[in-house]
């Protein structure tokens, strides 16, 4: 351990970043404690010696079991790591080994170092969540549910009413942090769209109608023992029965206006959907006909209007559940012109996400540099492998 960094740990501080500082740097001086002048021999041998005791105290890093990482001196708590881990492998019946579940653990801790070296920064320039922020948003999430479903929702995720208003804090700070100091910096140019038009022209040539929709689908049939939860409700029908009254209350729902996106992500049992709210993305009309009920149905609609409740089919044609569909949109054959402003909003949103990742990734390298971290966690691993 060095001077600099012996520095450093004696200057730390919550939401410090004792390396070098890129984005704000630390000031240029630090006052000495003695005048070596006065007492040249003598307090050369003191700081000789206080060296050598600070660096071995330093290097002798001491931390309770309970926490498996540090940032700039912040714990990071085991019983965090595994109510994660535990959410990450679901309701999955099958354990993973030793090895398989220790990876996943430096992936959870991985992310939480990151969470920790982003909320440190957003501290800095004061874009921490207020608490009615947090509490606005529980509010609006409970608001969704009656108060059993919403203390089964939190039962289900390992977590409790302070757990997900961290949660939250975390989620609206961070996107506080990357909108100031990297979306609100991204400028997409019409140059930019028209280059990237020309450059990718054949995309936006349509040979058949494509139909953008959403879906809501319940079955009877169990999960698959891998599978981990399927929405935001862990809501999963155990029958055929209990099937056709969950999809039958749902559409009774959507008909009392309700927002096909949100019960979508709580109820819906098509796990690579749910999350997004349902939404399919774009199926052109050759492959709905592969569906003739499906395209029926779709076809007697408008965008923004959703489906009757259809039968859904496995690969052999045997009903297995239900489904209905909302039309988001609906495009005709043939080619997109640039002055067509669907086609602008897709390219620009495609070029504004990729820099926003781009970006993102780039300020996030800067401030890991920028942060002492230690991952106890690792160091054990390793150290235990190699024997």
């Amino acid at each position: 351990m060095n001077a600099k960094t012996i520095l450093n740990e004696l200057a730390s501080a919550i939401g410090a970043f004792p390396r070098r500082q890129v984005l704000q740097p630390l000031p240029g001086t630090r006052k000495p404690l003695y005048h070596a002048s006065k007492f040249p021999q003598q307090m050369a041998f003191i700081g000789v010696a206080a060296l050598c005791l600070v660096g071995i105290a330093g290097c002798r890093r001491t931390h309770g079991p309970d926490v498996v990482a540090t940032v700039n001196g912040k714990p990071i708590m085991r019983t965090e790591v595994e109510t994660l881990y535990q959410n990450n492998l679901g309701e999955s019946q099958q354990q993973p080994s030793k090895e398989q579940g220790d990876i996943v653990r430096l992936n959870v801790i991985r992310q939480l170092i990151d969470e920790e070296i982003l909320m440190e920064r957003a501290a800095k320039l004061n874009l921490t969540a207020t608490d009615e922020e947090v509490d606005s948003q529980i509010n609006d999430y409970k608001a969704r549910f009656t108060q059993e479903e919403f203390n089964k929702s939190l039962a289900d995720k390992h977590l409790t009413l302070d757990d997900l208003k961290r949660q939250i804090r975390r989620s609206k700070t961070e996107d506080k942090l990357l909108n100031k100091e990297i979306n609100s910096k991204i400028n997409i140019s019409d140059t930019d769209i028209s280059s990237y038009y020309n450059a990718h022209k054949a995309e936006f040539n349509l040979i058949e109608p494509m139909y953008h929709l959403a879906q809501i689908m319940v079955t009877g049939q169990p999960l698959p023992p891998q599978q981990q939860s399927i929405n935001l409700q862990n809501s999963k029908a155990t029958s055929d029965a209990e099937a056709k009254k969950k999809i039958e209350t749902l559409h009774n729902r959507l008909e009392s206006g309700e927002d096909f996106g949100l019960l979508a992500q709580n109820f819906s049992e098509r796990p690579d959907t749910a999350s997004n709210g349902g939404d399919m993305g774009f199926v052109s009309e050759s492959q709905l006909h592969g569906s003739p009920d499906v395209y029926g149905a779709i076809a007697k609609i408008k965008p923004g209007q959703v489906t009757e409740i259809l039968p859904v089919f496995d690969n052999q044609h045997r009903p297995i559940g239900y489904a209905i569909y909302k039309l988001i949109d609906k495009q005709a054959a043939g080619q997109r012109e640039l002055n067509d402003p669907r086609v602008q909003q897709t390219i620009r949103s495609q070029l504004r996400d990729a820099r926003s990742q781009l970006l993102r990734n780039a300020y996030l390298e800067m401030l890991r540099d920028e942060a002492r971290v230690e991952n106890f966690f690792a160091e054990d691993i390793f150290k235990n492998g190699a024997q």
